[in-house]
């Protein structure tokens, strides 16, 4: 489901008055509205609700889904439809925090979010942070920034794996090395000695994923004779090479 989302309007607190930049917590009644505005406003994502949204921002409001893609309100606004049949989806607001800086609050809250596509049911987690500004006495949501959560995937069962393949020292840079190694049955690695074990459950042959926060895509590569050369940690759209030691593993 493709639920766009507004990025964090900073520029707010650049133009407010030095005495105004200091939170206090913001009193409950304050906080009551802000979630019911925000509620109001993810609901209306998936039936289309475009008047919802129109009244809910600020004219300039800036919009940034999780993807780093950029709207303003009028394009984020005409982008919303009702979802398709066989979709559908709702968000649940947990653990909400408001701070509030004269006319100014953030509200930093996680979105529970749950897809129904076609029968199959998925659930993403959001951390949120929302800028409000109070115009004409009624408070606005001029920007928010939203982050995926990474949680645990489910686990795939990929037959015909050899762990034994994997194991060895892989380097990066002069004293800087990994080690790959089974424990338990499981496959993980460790990026210096007295550091943790880092378990890493298989995707599919020669491919892996992390499981601490950043849950990073582990990659083998082989060579022509099917031996196993090097590693690679896929992270942020970039790759980082560890080159294997000859001496540490299979050849």
């Amino acid at each position: 489901m493709r639920m766009f989302r507004l990025a964090s309007a900073l520029a707010w607190l650049t133009v407010l008055p030095v005495s105004a930049l200091h939170a206090t917590e913001a009193p409950s009644t304050l906080r009551a509205q802000l979630l019911a505005i925000t509620q109001a406003w993810v609901d209306a994502i998936p039936l289309g609700r475009q008047d919802v949204w129109e009244h809910t921002l600020t004219h300039d409001a800036v919009l940034i889904d999780e993807f780093g893609r950029i709207q303003h309100k009028q394009d984020a606004v005409a982008s919303l439809h009702p979802l398709p049949s066989g979709l559908s989806g709702s968000i649940e607001l947990r653990d909400p925090h408001v701070q509030q800086y004269g006319d100014t609050a953030l509200l930093q809250v996680e979105w529970y979010e749950r897809e129904s596509v076609f029968g199959q049911q998925l659930v993403v987690r959001y951390q949120s942070l929302l800028t409000f500004v109070k115009q004409d006495g009624a408070w606005k949501l001029a920007g928010a920034e939203d982050v995926t959560i990474p949680t645990a995937p489910p686990k795939l069962q990929v037959n015909g794996l050899v762990l034994g393949d994997y194991t060895g020292s892989y380097r990066y840079g002069p004293d800087r090395a990994w080690s790959v190694s089974v424990k338990d049955g499981v496959l993980g690695y460790v990026t210096r000695a007295g550091r943790p074990f880092n378990r890493i459950e298989p995707i599919a042959r020669d491919v892996f994923m992390g499981t601490d926060d950043e849950r990073n895509l582990l990659i083998f590569r082989r060579d022509a004779a099917g031996h196993v050369t090097e590693l690679i940690e896929r992270r942020k759209f970039n790759d980082l090479h560890l080159t294997r030691d000859t001496s540490s593993g299979k050849t």
